[in-house]
C-alpha cells in the first residue's frame, strides 16, 4: 500500500462479512460487538440479519459510516462488558511497525502486560479481550492471518484460548485473494467460550484459488471438511486430521533418543543438534557481481567464488552454478581499478544503483558484498547442504535440498547446512534425511508456513526431526552406508532407481 497503514486496516469485503455473520448460533436477541468496525461492513449484514443489540468500536476517527452506535475510541481500552458475540475483522500490525501512541496505550492495558510482551502482535489483544468479554457459550467469529497458530510468541494466547473454551470450526483459505492487494493466508474461526471442551473440531480447507462467491461460501462447495482434534495446551496448533498426526507423531517418536536409563529422559534428536545452519551472503545486487560471462585476468579470477541460487538447486543436486567477483581485502578505489580492470569495467554501469544498496549500517565500497554474513561457515572446506530460503509446496511432494561441494556459497536466497564434527552420519545421509517425504509432510505442518510457502531460516530448519544411526546395529549401519552410496550415485548419474532405493531404506529405518 502507499501510505502507511498506522492501524492495520484491511476492509473485509461484503462476501466474506455476510459468511461470517451466517456463522452466529445465536438468536436475533443476542448482544454482539464488533471491536474494530473500520466502514462498518459487518454492522451492515448484522442488521440485514436482524441483529439488533449491537455495540462498535473504532479507533480511526476519519472513517466515516451511518452507525449511530458506533463508539469511535480504541477497543483495547474500552470497559469490560459482557456480550453474547463477538465478530469481525481485527488489526494485524507486528509490536516493531506500532504507532507509539499504540505502544503507549498498550503499556496502560492490565490485559497486555499479563499475557503478552514486545515480541507479541495487535491482533492478540483483540482475540483476548474478545474472549474475556464474552458470556459463557458465547461465541467469537473473526478473521484473521494464521501465522499466530503455531508461533513460539503466541503460545500464552492460545494456552488461554483452550483455558477459556474452543474452536468449533476454522475456515483456512490459503492464497485465495480474499483482500484487495495483500497476499497472506487467512482463516475464519469460530470460538465458543465454555468449560466443556468436545474432542474434535471441523476444518474447512478452501478448495478453489480465486475469490468465492457468496453462494459458494454458504452452501460450504468450495471446502473441503475434514474432523481434526480439538487443540490442546501447551503445544503447537496443526491443521492434520486424527491420521496425519498420527503419522507425524510416529515419525518424532523414531527421531527420539536417551531413556536408556532411570537416570536419563528421552529426547528428540533434530537437525540443529547435527549441524551448523547459516542464510545465505547478501550482494545487494546480484547482477553486479555476476561475472560469470566475462573475461578475467588470473588476478580477477583469485578474487571469485563459485555461488548457487534458488532458481539453480534441483532434488540432490544444482544445474547450473555462476561465477560471482568476491573481494574480503579492503582496498582503496584507485587499487581496485587498477588490479581488477575487467570487473570495474563489468560493474561501471551500476555504480549508481551499488551505491544506493542498504547497507546494514555498514560503510561498503560499491565493488563490496553489503553482507558476507556465515562467511566463516561457508569457508570451510566441507561438502554442505543447500536450500531455497522459500519453497512453494502447491503441486510439490519433496523439498529440494542439494549435497553441494565445498567450494560453493549460497546468496541470499539460499540457506547452507553444514554437519558439526560431532555428528557421525555423513553429509549424504543428512541430506537425503532431509529430501525424505517425512521431512516434507512434517515441515508442511509444523513449519513456518505462509500460504503455500515454507520457509527455510535458521530456525526452522534446525527444528526438523532427525533419525540418527544406531551404530551397535549392523543393520541400521549398512542402511547408512547404502544411502550414503546411493545420494553419491544419483547426483552423478540422476538414475531415479536410486532414489527409490533410498525410500525404501528410510521406509526400513521408520517402521
Amino acid at each position: 500500500m502507499k501510505a502507511k497503514n498506522k492501524y492495520g486496516q484491511y476492509f473485509t469485503v461484503d462476501t466474506i462479512a455476510e459468511f461470517m455473520v451466517g456463522l452466529i448460533s445465536h438468536d436475533k436477541t443476542a448482544t454482539v460487538l464488533e471491536p474494530s468496525c473500520g466502514k462498518g461492513v459487518f454492522l451492515r449484514k448484522l442488521e440485514e440479519a436482524g441483529f439488533r443489540n449491537i455495540d462498535a468500536y473504532e479507533i480511526d476517527k476519519t472513517i466515516g459510516n451511518e452507525f449511530p452506535y458506533v463508539k469511535y475510541e480504541s477497543f483495547v481500552s474500552s470497559p469490560i462488558e459482557p456480550y453474547h458475540v463477538v465478530i469481525g475483522n481485527p488489526p494485524y500490525i507486528r509490536w516493531k511497525n506500532l504507532e507509539k501512541e499504540l505502544k503507549e496505550e498498550l503499556s496502560y492495558s492490565l490485559l497486555w502486560n499479563k499475557y503478552f510482551n514486545s515480541l507479541c502482535d495487535y491482533l492478540f489483544i483483540f482475540i483476548l479481550k474478545s474472549i474475556e468479554q464474552l458470556y459463557e457459550n458465547g461465541e467469537l467469529i473473526f478473521i484473521c492471518t494464521e501465522y499466530w497458530l503455531n508461533t513460539t510468541n503466541s503460545q500464552t494466547l492460545r494456552d488461554y484460548m483452550m483455558e477459556n473454551g474452543y474452536l468449533s470450526e476454522i475456515y483456512h483459505f490459503k492464497e485465495a485473494s480474499l483482500f484487495e492487494g495483500v497476499c497472506a493466508s487467512f482463516i475464519i474461526f469460530r470460538f465458543v467460550k465454555s468449560k466443556n471442551t468436545p474432542t474434535e473440531m471441523y476444518l474447512y480447507r478452501y478448495n478453489k484459488t480465486s475469490a468465492p462467491s457468496l453462494n459458494e461460501l454458504k452452501t460450504k462447495e468450495c471446502f473441503t471438511r475434514y474432523s481434526i482434534p480439538q487443540f490442546k495446551r501447551n503445544g503447537r496448533w496443526i491443521l492434520a486430521t486424527k491420521e496425519q498426526q498420527r503419522l507425524l507423531s510416529n515419525f518424532e517418536e523414531k527421531c527420539m533418543v536417551g531413556g536408556g536409563d532411570l537416570f536419563s529422559s528421552r529426547q528428540m534428536r533434530r537437525i540443529g543438534d547435527i549441524c551448523d545452519i547459516g542464510n545465505g551472503m547478501v550482494s545487494g545486487l546480484d547482477k553486479a557481481f555476476n561475472v560469470s560471462s566475462i573475461s578475467l585476468t588470473e588476478e580477477e579470477e583469485t578474487q571469485t567464488i563459485k555461488v548457487l541460487k534458488a532458481k539453480e538447486l534441483y532434488l540432490y543436486y544444482n544445474n547450473s552454478e555462476s561465477k560471482y567477483f568476491f573481494i574480503q581485502e579492503k582496498v582503496p578505489e584507485e587499487l581496485f581499478l587498477k588490479k581488477y580492470p575487467n570487473v570495474a569495467y563489468h560493474m561501471n554501469p551500476y555504480i549508481e544503483d551499488l551505491n544506493k544498496r542498504y547497507n546494514y549500517g555498514k560503510e561498503v565500497n560499491y565493488w563490496e558484498f553489503v553482507f558476507p554474513r556465515n562467511l566463516n561457515l561457508f569457508s570451510k572446506k566441507e561438502k554442505r547442504i543447500l536450500v531455497p530460503c522459500k519453497e512453494r509446496i502447491s503441486n510439490k511432494s519433496a523439498f529440494r535440498f542439494v549435497l553441494a561441494g565445498h567450494n560453493y556459497y549460497p546468496l541470499q536466497d539460499v540457506t547452507g547446512i553444514l554437519k558439526k564434527s560431532t555428528c557421525k552420519e555423513s553429509i549424504e545421509y543428512i541430506t537425503a534425511h532431509l529430501n525424505n517425504e517425512r521431512v516434507f509432510e512434517w515441515l508442511s505442518f509444523n513449519g513456518i508456513v505462509k500460504g503455500y510457502i515454507v520457509e527455510f531460516s535458521e530456525a526452522p530448519i534446525a527444528s526438523i526431526p532427525f533419525r540418527e544411526i544406531d551404530w551397535n546395529n549392523s543393520q541400521e549401519v549398512d542402511i547408512h552406508n547404502s544411502i550414503t552410496e546411493l545420494v553419491n550415485r544419483y547426483i552423478e548419474t540422476r538414475n531415479t532407481d536410486c532414489i527409490k532405493q533410498i525410500n525404501l531404506h528410510f521406509n526400513t529405518l521408520f517402521k
